[in-house]
């Protein structure tokens, strides 16, 4: 019996190399946006995850302040989970305890107030400052102790149980709109950015004068300590200043942004920098350069900006962004298979950069075909027993395989080359074309396909090798389609003014391709009188 019709095999084309880093690569995968908008309409002026600790589990919930309220989002399932409205007016800074239990946030009117979490209860209110209260901050290792910084030009340090604060910093001549403890063993010392253009840091543990002073370029929006405890970086207006406390002195400025640089956070373990801006753009830096490495646009200036993570790893899970508009977006890192790639681009690139690629490929070649082996002998041993086994066709196979045939599949069934080659064309899609030119060369059936051919049936297969010629993957086959077409016909194309204006195109498009091949050999000629020189 005669063996079972099967539709043409497409041409797989070689993949072309991708134009994103690892970089960018990674920093795409975080999809499946979600937005909430506020309903207050209020920016989100503040996002933040409790710090990790070693005597506590990592929390559950990330903040988001808007309006006033204090948002508790599921870092699992990126709901609303609770909202706690007990404030006069517009609430900021809303921080966790790095245990969850308890919530603090300053407001405009200038009260500072604790809340125990599960119940939403007050559980202390300070209203010994009567300016807006922008920053409060819990002390990472001391879980009574808190900061804030505030409009009338002071940072204070509070204490859980105390009525009234019990350190007052004073040296700033401008509101104070940022701060943090300093990362690592110095947990003792707050960093606080001012209105007045400078970066103080200061001894929590005395009421004394700062015990360093950084000047910037203008209003200091926002200051971030790095993980090593060295490092303190604080944008204002669209630079970002990284500052050595070790050396006293600015590292690096960061000039990236076109407008105000509202946020900072870090990613990756501490070994990137995500900022974002009221021109709508987050950048990731990695911190040794500081150079740029990915980044995206939102639809609205940004305001905060936090990546949530997860896990006692803390790897990063979401990236939230708050706007101006009063929308949340949070992208989230898939997991699962998208977690085995990311696995296998860093062992690629370890081998890469030790130089051991070869021997790399050859093991997941030979891994991939030791998997390809147990299929097969899974599939003899359940389907195909015995060498001479026969292979029965039923009788309705073949009609519902030519039901499934293209047109084209089924022209070149019957040996209606030339039909085959028309119908796809006619379908505009490029791997089909080249998927029957090929199997019309592989046939040497290509001349027949081409040959007694008038101007409107001719016209279509110029006008694809015209388009198609410049790509490499399609040159090849472009080439031997041009030249059995000029063989056929190169006594008649004067004859027809379309034709001839399509040869003209194709003879102006390959004399462009021919000057840049002239240049690259150039470039490459040039290279090659270089590279002696580099190797030595």
């Amino acid at each position: 019996m005669a063996a079972e019709v099967q539709p043409i095999a497409q041409v797989k084309l070689a993949a072309r190399p991708s134009s994103l880093s690892p970089e960018q690569i990674y920093w795409r995968s975080f999809k499946t946006p979600v937005k909430h908008t506020s309903p207050t309409k209020h920016g989100i002026t503040h996002i933040s995850q409790p710090a990790s600790s070693a005597t506590a589990n990592p929390s559950d919930y990330f903040v988001v302040s808007t309006g006033a309220r204090v948002q508790l989002y599921s870092i699992k399932t990126r709901k609303l989970v609770k909202t706690i409205t007990r404030f006069d007016d517009i609430a900021y800074s809303g921080e966790l305890r790095h245990d969850s239990r308890v919530l603090v946030a300053g407001d405009e009117t200038g009260a500072i107030q604790a809340f125990d979490v599960n119940s939403r209860a007050i559980l202390k209110t300070w209203k010994e400052q009567k300016q807006p209260v922008h920053v409060t901050k819990w002390h990472p290792k001391e879980t009574t102790s808190l900061m804030s910084c505030c409009d009338d030009r002071t940072v204070r340090l509070w204490d859980l149980p105390s009525d009234n604060s019990i350190v007052t910093l004073r040296g700033h001549t401008d509101y104070v709109r940022s701060g943090c403890f300093l990362s690592g063993q110095n947990s003792n010392i707050i960093v606080s950015g001012s209105y007045d253009q400078t970066v103080k840091l200061w001894d929590s543990r005395t009421a004394g004068s700062a015990v360093m002073t950084f000047q910037h370029v203008g209003s200091v929006e926002e200051v971030l300590s790095m993980p090593s405890g060295t490092t303190i970086v604080a944008s204002a207006e669209n630079r970002v200043a990284i500052l050595d406390i070790v050396a006293a002195k600015p590292l690096h400025m960061i000039t990236n942004h076109q407008k105000t640089v509202t946020s900072l956070c870090i990613a990756s373990q501490g070994s990137r920098l995500v900022t974002g801006g009221l021109d709508g753009h987050m950048k990731v830096f990695e911190t040794v350069g500081w150079n740029v490495v990915a980044g995206s646009k939102y639809a609205a200036p940004i305001l905060s900006l936090q990546v949530i993570t997860t896990g006692t790893s803390r790897e990063d899970k979401h990236i939230a962004v708050g706007m101006s508009d009063g929308n949340l977006s949070i992208k989230t890192r898939l997991s699962g298979e998208q977690k085995v790639r990311e696995r296998e681009r860093q062992k690629e690139m370890e081998a890469l950069l030790a130089g051991r690629i070869e021997e790399h490929d050859r093991k997941k070649a030979k891994l991939a075909k030791k998997r390809g082996a147990g299929w097969e002998r899974r599939l003899r041993g359940r389907d195909f027993n015995g060498e001479d086994a026969d292979i029965i066709i039923e009788g309705n196979a073949r009609s519902q395989t030519d039901k499934k045939m293209k047109v084209w599949d089924r022209a070149m069934h019957a040996q209606k080359f030339a039909e085959a080659l028309d119908h796809a064309i006619a379908s505009k899609q490029r791997p089909i074309v080249l998927s029957i030119l090929t199997e019309l060369r592989y046939r040497s059936a290509l001349r027949a396909a081409l040959e007694n051919r008038n101007e409107s049936t001719l016209q279509p297969i110029l006008h694809w090798v015209w388009a198609n010629i410049s790509s490499t993957q399609y040159t090849q086959i472009c080439v031997q389609v041009s030249m059995t077409i000029m063989d056929l016909y190169s006594q008649h194309v004067g004859s027809s003014q379309t034709i001839s204006k399509l040869v003209d195109k194709l003879y102006n498009q390959v004399k462009e391709d021919v000057v840049r091949s002239q240049q690259a050999i150039m470039t490459k000629g040039m290279l090659d009188l270089l590279l002696p020189d580099i190797a030595a």
